[in-house]
């Protein structure tokens, strides 16, 4: 058998295995899994969030017990803004699983720290990044951004810029919290897109267009 043969062979023995997986998920949860695709070789599952915390139960309780990560993705054009992404581990059987949820930014989320504990960090850091609420979560505060934080960073609509700096004011002796000032406006450009040149020749570009 060649390198290359085997390689193939793996690679099938494993999406059967996912197919596999995404089948016994759909037996055992029926409604609950709104939607399985396999993807370059990453089964995802989507499931309804009125059953989120039986959906990831059941996972847990068949093999999934190694808790990796949580995160959020944000699409503002949406009402429920927000996918709560978790990643999974079957340790024994060798296979790992992607499941997601919708969620908005009024409406909490039941949390996963009763199911698996290392949840705990997880969703605090969505909470303070994306603002996606978790109920019966022990502790829900921020954990990167400062006490008094306006937003969340890492949603789309949330500014480059920020809306507070921080300095050290010598004359206070001590940090003071200031709105941002930028030290100029923000420019306006007279043509839609940036692949295409202005309407009018920019300092240097008669190099490239008279010999």
């Amino acid at each position: 058998m060649t390198d290359a043969t085997a390689v193939l062979e793996h690679a099938q023995s494993l999406r059967d295995r996912l197919q596999a997986l995404s089948e016994k998920i759909e037996a055992g949860l029926g409604a609950a899994v709104v939607s399985a695709t396999i993807a370059y070789d990453e089964l995802t599952v989507v499931f309804d969030p009125a059953r989120w915390i039986e959906s990831l139960t059941f996972l847990r309780d068949n093999g999934f017990i190694s808790f990796i990560d949580l995160t959020a993705v944000d699409w503002p054009a949406r009402e429920k803004r927000f996918d709560v992404v978790v990643h999974l581990l079957d340790p024994a059987a060798n296979l790992r699983i992607r499941v997601k949820t919708d969620a908005d930014d009024m409406n909490p989320l039941p949390s996963a720290v009763g199911i698996w504990p290392a949840a705990n960090w997880f969703e605090r850091e969505a909470y303070d990044m994306y603002g996606v609420l978790f109920s019966d979560h022990p502790d829900l505060r921020r954990m990167l951004t400062d006490y008094g934080f306006d937003g969340h960073p890492l949603r789309k609509d949330f500014p480059l810029t920020g809306y507070v700096e921080v300095r050290y004011d010598d004359a206070q002796k001590r940090v003071v919290y200031e709105p941002v000032k930028l030290s100029q406006e923000f420019r306006t450009f007279d043509f839609l897109s940036p692949w295409e040149a202005a309407k009018y020749d920019l300092p240097g570009d008669e190099k490239a267009t008279k010999g």
